[in-house]
């Protein structure tokens, strides 16, 4: 009888928390809404979910390639880890911003030009991301954890810690875009 690897069940239960939620902050909006800023300098609902998808699609898929024998980044050099499912949506999201691009440090400008979307496929993007993510999750053996996957941090960052760190961003953009939707509702 083969034992339960806790620590793929709590991070799958963690990511199925994200997704959930990405479904409820999407529901009932519209385009427009969506790409709405509350303010200028402030982030919509639409690019949070965009972003936050990005960011675990890329991370993901970087500590993949890295476990399944890649070099774990040493530079700064930034280059577009494989097997993500980015490479599907892109065109079909139509967003302006390089191929590799995720969103971090995107100026008020760059969140501006996010496109108009349909929630709908935003939904469907980070839809599939969250399975890709699923698929990496379950592929892990208990050994996997303490492999460093990224050589650019003091200490290394192992495989755990890339993984909590997913979720801990994950976790914090998608209430981001929750706050974001209640500041764009109509009041009593």
């Amino acid at each position: 009888m083969e034992q339960q690897n806790w620590a793929i069940s709590i991070l799958e239960d963690g990511f199925g928390r994200v997704r959930e939620s990405v479904e409820h902050v999407l529901l009932g909006l519209s385009p427009e809404r969506a790409a709405a800023q509350p303010s200028p300098t402030a982030n919509s609902v639409g690019w949070l979910v965009w972003h936050l998808s990005r960011i675990t699609d890329d991370h993901f898929a970087a500590l993949a390639q890295v476990l399944d024998g890649g070099d774990a980044p040493r530079g700064r050099e930034r280059t577009m880890p494989l097997g993500q499912v980015w490479i599907d949506w892109r065109n079909r999201l139509g967003t302006p911003y390089p191929e590799a691009s995720t969103g971090y440090g995107h100026t008020p400008e760059q969140v501006a030009a996010f496109p108009h979307l349909e929630p709908s496929l935003l939904g469907e993007y980070h839809a599939a991301v969250h399975e890709r993510a699923l698929e990496i999750l379950r592929g892990l053996r208990p050994e996997d954890f303490g492999t460093v996957v990224d050589y650019r941090w003091d200490p290394p960052v192992t495989a755990a810690v890339r993984l909590m760190s997913i979720l801990n961003d994950a976790t914090q953009h998608v209430g981001q875009a929750a706050y974001v939707k209640g500041l764009l509702s109509p009041h009593p």
